[in-house]
This record gives C-alpha cells, sequence and structure tokens, in this order.
C-alpha cells in the first residue's frame, strides 16, 4: 500500500524535492546563513509529514472503498469520495455498472426466452411423433401424413437451431448472387406436401437477381411461407410477385388484427392468431426482421381480416 501511494504521488514530492534544492543552492550562493535554511527545512518537511500522513490516510480510505466496491457492486459505498476527480471516477463507474447491469439483464432475458422456447418446441414436437406412432399402431401410415409429420418436425428443428446461431453470431454470412424465384420454388417443393393437404394454389412471377446470403434469406421466406400456409384457408391461394429490389407474398388467409401489426417482430410476440392456433413461437417474424437488417433489406406487413395478408420485402 505503501509503495502505491508513493507511486500515486511521486510528482509532489518529486517537486518538493526540486524546490528544496533550489532553495538550497540560492543559500549557498548568495553565502546566506545555512542556519536559516536548515530551520526552514525542518518546518518544512514536519508539515510535509503532516500532510503526507493525511493524504496516506485518505488514500487508503479510498482503496478500502474501491476494493469493497468492486466485491458487493455498490455504488453507495462510494458517497465518501467527493473531490472533482473521484466525482467523475464515479461517475465513470456508475456508468460501467449500468452497462453490466444492462447486459446481465439482457442475457438472462434472452436465456428465459430460449428455456421458454424449448419447452414450446418440444411439446409441439410432440404431435408430429405422436400422430406417426398413432398410425403405425392403427397400421394407416400413408405416405403423405408421415412426410408430413417429419416435415414439420424438421421445420421445427430448424427454427430452433437457427434461432440459437442467430443469437450467438449475428455476422454469420456469406453473400453471393442469389436468384429469388430459385429459392422461393425449392421451399415450395419441400413443402409441397403442406399445399395439397390444405388444397392452397400457388402462383408466382418474376425473378430478382440479388447479392444477399442464400442460406440465411432461405430461412426468412421459409417463415413467410409457413405463415401463408398455417393460416391460409382451405382451397386458398398464395400469390408471389418478384420484382427488381422487391418481393411481394400474398395470401388468401385469415388475416391479422390491426392492433397486432405494428407488434410483429417483436420477440415472443403471437397476436390473436397465435393464440387462436396454438402453433406460434413468435420467434419466426422477429428472427426474419433481424435477418433481413443484417442483409440490407426491409420487411413490411400489411393485412386485412378474413381478406389475408401481404407481406412485401425490399431493398434499402
Amino acid at each position: 500500500m505503501i509503495r502505491a501511494y508513493f507511486k500515486e504521488y511521486s510528482p509532489w514530492y518529486g517537486l518538493y524535492l526540486v524546490l528544496s534544492l533550489t532553495f538550497l543552492l540560492t543559500f549557498y550562493l548568495y553565502h546566506l546563513p545555512l542556519s536559516y535554511f536548515i530551520s526552514s527545512f525542518i518546518f518544512d518537511v514536519t508539515l510535509l509529514l503532516i500532510i503526507s500522513l493525511y493524504c496516506y490516510w485518505k488514500f487508503y480510505q479510498k482503496i478500502k472503498i474501491l476494493h469493497h466496491f468492486i466485491t458487493v457492486r455498490e455504488l453507495k459505498n462510494l458517497n465518501s469520495l467527493q473531490t472533482p476527480s473521484d466525482l467523475a471516477y464515479k461517475a465513470a463507474l456508475a456508468k460501467i455498472l449500468e452497462e453490466q447491469l444492462d447486459d446481465r439483464l439482457y442475457h438472462k432475458a434472452r436465456e428465459e426466452n430460449l428455456q421458454q422456447l424449448i419447452k414450446i418446441w418440444s411439446h409441439q414436437m410432440k404431435v408430429p411423433i405422436s400422430a406417426i406412432s398413432l398410425m403405425a399402431q392403427t397400421n394407416h401410415l400413408k405416405q403423405s401424413d408421415v412426410q408430413s409429420q417429419l416435415l414439420r418436425l424438421e421445420n421445427d428443428l430448424a427454427r430452433l437451431l437457427n434461432y440459437v446461431k442467430f443469437s450467438q453470431n449475428q455476422s454469420d454470412f456469406r453473400f453471393e448472387k442469389c436468384q429469388v424465384r430459385e429459392i422461393l420454388v425449392d421451399l415450395i417443393k419441400k413443402n409441397q406436401v403442406f399445399f395439397l393437404q390444405k388444397e392452397i394454389s400457388v402462383n408466382i412471377q418474376g425473378d430478382w437477381e440479388l447479392k444477399s446470403d442464400k442460406k440465411w434469406l432461405s430461412f426468412v421466406f421459409s417463415q413467410i411461407l409457413d405463415n401463408a400456409i398455417k393460416y391460409n384457408k382451405k382451397g386458398g391461394h398464395i400469390t408471389i410477385l418478384i420484382q427488381k429490389n422487391q418481393v411481394l407474398i400474398e395470401d388468401t388467409g385469415m388475416g391479422i388484427l390491426k392492433e397486432d401489426i405494428p407488434r410483429l417482430f417483436e420477440e415472443g410476440f403471437t397476436g390473436y392468431n397465435g393464440h387462436e392456433h396454438q402453433k406460434a413461437t413468435g420467434l419466426g417474424l422477429y428472427m426474419a426482421k433481424k435477418i433481413l437488417n443484417s442483409l440490407e433489406l426491409e420487411i413490411a406487413v400489411d393485412s386485412q381480416i378474413d381478406q389475408g395478408t401481404q407481406v412485401c420485402i425490399t431493398r434499402k
């Protein structure tokens, strides 16, 4: 502690030493009685010692308070620090403490959301597994039914894994030239069993070549198509219009409540439709929005009850 104190105040002691030597040299050059210098020096050293003891006590208290702050992380322990430099230091510590608290709360919320998400998806995954098990027990295994249940499992698992991956690393992108029509056609083919089950027709027009991350762009479109199928009526229709710098996906589903639209991209928000169908996790559109922002794209939603929903993706 003493070494730390002298390291802190060494410039002042150095200045005192230089001034003392200057006075000694002045007395010597002008042939003044050294007894005067010695008397003055003894007085100064005594005063310096008293001041040093006081400064050392203050320094010790400050270090003690700061060490206590590091342990308990409470700013009230710093109330005795009142000098301008101490107050500035205290303000900096308060800012750091606030940022650390916000960071802890953020990660705690993310962890709670992930745990809740895993619970929801584990429940959802039981449904197709139970359906396949029941079909096997009753000897009513149809290829299309098994395929749809397995595809539902695959989509749910992919959504969970992509959510975790994107949450941990939001810069995992590999940009290349992409054909939007090709991505959408592949997704339609992959999910054709769902289209057939609900007798939903699809019309796709146009194309758009852009430089983007094909994997993440495909994931975004899969979330939009999944909603267009899930909330569409039987015998409904999905229209996909692709133009330069824009993709418009329109369905003839149940639509979205007007008051729900501004909150569609909030994490965990399911809205009225999600509550009614008990199939929503509230993360599909949230992730789509985040991913599209990273890809320099924008998403907008317009909808009318019992008429359908339009999702528009454009370049920023």
